[in-house]
């Protein structure tokens, strides 16, 4: 890949400009003055001028007319730059790679769906993420957002014993991309981005589960607000409590586990016992962690969603009634066509705006 669509703008390297950038991206078109940045952030107009400043020199703020002002002159506007700079977002399924291009309002510019086997080995898929993040990465880039399924070390970078496909643990992914691409890398897993994604859309409000059922099973947590890791960026791991203990060998070499489970009523098409599966593991989930919603996704839900709102909600409504409380809502999780990917390219994106 070309290094030169990489970035390294100095003016992203500051708190206070995060603070800027973020009120004119959520400013949109309209933008906003000076002095409005300066009353919002708490910042001495000087300051302001200053970092504005650095932000028009290198692209990321341009002008946008002037506003009448209640005395003196006409104050000028200034709005957010979006395609001045991008971010990749990259989600490596266990069958497909999902690439997408977003600029700096979240948009997506360019989007690509490839064949993928995580079987194929490190080696082989390395090749092809590089190859779709070369084709998309035309512009200015900050960096490439990488979900993939877990376990996962979200901190090293390194993928663990993927569900099917062990051969990946403690492979340096992150730092192996970042080494063929020269531009910075951020893993996560796919829940979690997807979670991600839904926070920063305000979608599900400060506490809630994403459930996605695809090729697997697992759960992105929201807490507080944030998305919820935990100390060795292991929390999520929802496909894996065991609900049966004597129940079918599952992929991570236990028995009984809820995607298996949940799976194996999938491939004989009995969605009505596949919802009422993920309902049982979603009504522990609220129960254990108190939470406000719960939303769902994944390509298996996607394709049938009502039979597993139905069910889903019919367990979560039935274990409600037993303890005498309210019901947890469950809906379905919507605001994006390739919300693993997009929120990857948020792994990138977010920090720069100080979300």
């Amino acid at each position: 890949m070309n290094s030169d669509t990489g970035v390294n703008l100095p003016a992203l390297r500051s708190h206070n400009a995060a603070l800027v950038l973020n009120l004119l991206r959520t400013a949109g078109e309209d933008g906003a003055s000076r002095l409005e940045l300066a009353e919002r952030t708490g910042l001495t107009p000087q300051a302001v001028s200053k970092i504005t400043g650095r932000l028009r020199d290198e692209g990321l703020a341009v002008d946008a007319g002037r506003r009448a002002s209640t005395g003196g002159k006409p104050r000028t506007v200034l709005r957010l730059a979006p395609r001045a700079a991008h971010a990749v977002g990259l989600h490596l399924d266990r069958d497909e790679l999902t690439a997408v291009l977003v600029d700096l309002s979240g948009a997506v510019v360019t989007a690509s769906v490839v064949p993928l086997d995580l079987g194929w080995g490190a080696e082989v898929v390395m090749d092809v993420v590089a190859g779709e993040v070369a084709a998309l990465a035309t512009r200015t880039v900050l960096g490439i957002g990488v979900a993939m399924p877990g376990p996962l070390d979200h901190a090293a970078g390194v993928p663990h014993r993927v569900t099917g496909f062990p051969e990946w643990d403690g492979f340096p992914l992150r730092d192996e991309l970042a080494r063929r691409l020269g531009l910075p890398v951020v893993l996560d897993k796919d829940t979690n981005t997807a979670a991600l994604s839904l926070a920063l859309n305000g979608v599900g409000g400060d506490s809630f589960a994403y459930l996605h059922l695809g090729t697997g099973l697992g759960a992105g947590l929201v807490l507080g607000g944030a998305v919820y890791r935990g100390a060795r960026t292991g929390a999520g791991e929802f496909g894996h409590q065991t609900i049966q203990l004597d129940g079918p060998v599952c992929g991570c070499g236990g028995y009984g586990c809820l995607e298996a489970l949940c799976l194996a009523a999938v491939a004989r098409g009995d969605l009505a016992e596949a919802a009422r599966v993920l309902g049982a593991g979603a009504a522990n989930l609220v129960k254990l962690l108190d939470i406000d919603r719960v939303l769902l996704g994944g390509r298996v839900v996607t394709g049938a969603a009502e039979p597993f709102l139905r069910g889903v909600r019919a367990v979560l409504e039935e274990r409600a009634r037993r303890g005498g409380d309210a019901a947890v809502p469950v809906a379905l999780a919507e605001g994006s066509a390739h919300p693993v990917a997009e929120g990857a390219a948020q792994l990138i994106l977010a920090p720069v705006f100080g979300r």
